[in-house]
């Protein structure tokens, strides 16, 4: 009997210490990570401040392990278990590293890698990539630690990737597609894009097996990457934001082409200079193309920061234009038709 309680008092207090030791990290997590949160706040960098947010959840977890060793030492456990529990908080460790190391590579990616000259984009295809293969590595780190033989395994699942690859085409080709578009650059997330079949919206995400297009009026528009990589895809985009906007305008044939052209260009400065969206540096012009029915007609080109600004530009261009021609009495014409009439013809009625 004396034996008896002496090994339950030492599993009481191997278990009580681990679970002290456990809580400890639950208070570090809960109030030493939030002071230290506030104090990463104020470095130049946000590094530091992601690194925290991925190891803050598995503090208590790497606490209550390092309690599990030291209460399986205490309690006295035999050589054989205490290397059981050795591996298993060996597994646990990088289990829970793994995921750690994938939380902050990922937030790295979406916050920091593409500001790097050259960077891949930050889409969900990529972020999932880069969580796929560091839990995929870690896996082999845990099968490794926990002396499997990783050769039989590779070669498994090679042979059954195959199976897997022909059930899966239609999948894999939207996957690999994915990865087409998103590295070729061609197609960004953030891009404003025209589809073939007449589509058009800012492309939100590339997803490992769809790309998602947000309409103006709100809508998402989901196309199959393998679609996107074959259509023809109008980028506003590309090469740049800044782009120009044509505004079609006629007059009548008495007006001065040359005030007409003056007041034009005179409105359009004002424009772009005033209205949020236009481009005040540059030096908007006209040109005259068409003899019309009821009017000479030309193009107005204008300059905006990008495709959407065009909408708000037009806009209070044809606002103020149409003002100003009012002021300076030069004619916008709606469509009519001139006839002349001449001395009826008699026509000679035949003979009886």
């Amino acid at each position: 009997m004396p034996e008896i309680e002496a090994d339950i008092q030492r599993w009481g207090i191997g278990v009580g210490a681990a679970l002290a030791v456990w809580f400890v990290g639950w208070l570090v997590k809960r109030f030493g990570m939030k002071r230290l949160a506030r104090l990463l706040r104020k470095t130049p960098t946000d590094l530091d401040d992601a690194l925290l947010h991925a190891i803050r959840p598995h503090i208590p977890i790497w606490f209550l392990l390092g309690g599990i060793l030291a209460g399986a030492r205490y309690v006295g456990l035999t050589a054989g278990h205490l290397k059981t529990v050795d591996t298993f908080v060996q597994v646990a460790y990088i289990i829970s590293l793994t995921f750690a190391s994938a939380t902050f590579l990922v937030h790295f990616i979406a916050t920091r890698a593409t500001k790097l000259p050259g960077a891949v984009p930050a889409t969900t295809l990529i972020q999932n990539t880069v969580r796929i293969i560091v839990i995929a590595l870690g896996a082999l780190m845990v099968v490794t630690n926990l002396g499997i033989a990783v050769t039989p395994i590779l070669t498994a699942l090679g042979v059954g990737s195959l199976a897997v690859a022909l059930a899966l085409q239609p999948t894999l080709s939207n996957l690999f597609a994915g990865f087409y578009v998103t590295l070729a650059q061609q197609v960004r997330v953030g891009d404003y894009v025209e589809l073939e079949t007449g589509q058009a919206g800012f492309v939100t995400d590339i997803g490992w097996r769809s790309t998602e297009i947000r309409e103006l009026p709100n809508n998402i528009v989901i196309v199959p990457n393998a679609r996107v990589a074959e259509i023809i895809v109008k980028n506003y985009s590309l090469p740049e934001n800044e782009q120009s906007a044509l505004v079609q305008v006629g007059v009548s044939y008495g007006s001065d082409l040359a005030k007409v052209e003056s007041v034009t260009i005179d409105v359009a400065k004002e424009v772009l200079s005033t209205v949020q969206g236009g481009v005040a540096a540059f030096e908007p012009f006209i040109r005259y193309h068409t003899f019309g029915d009821s009017s000479i007609n030309f193009s107005v080109i204008l300059r905006v920061q990008q495709f959407t600004d065009r909408y708000l530009v037009s806009h209070e261009f044809v606002k103020r234009l149409h003002r100003r021609y009012a002021e300076e009495g030069i004619e916008i014409p709606f469509p009519q038709r001139v006839l002349h009439m001449g001395t009826p013809v008699e026509v000679a009625s035949p003979k009886a």
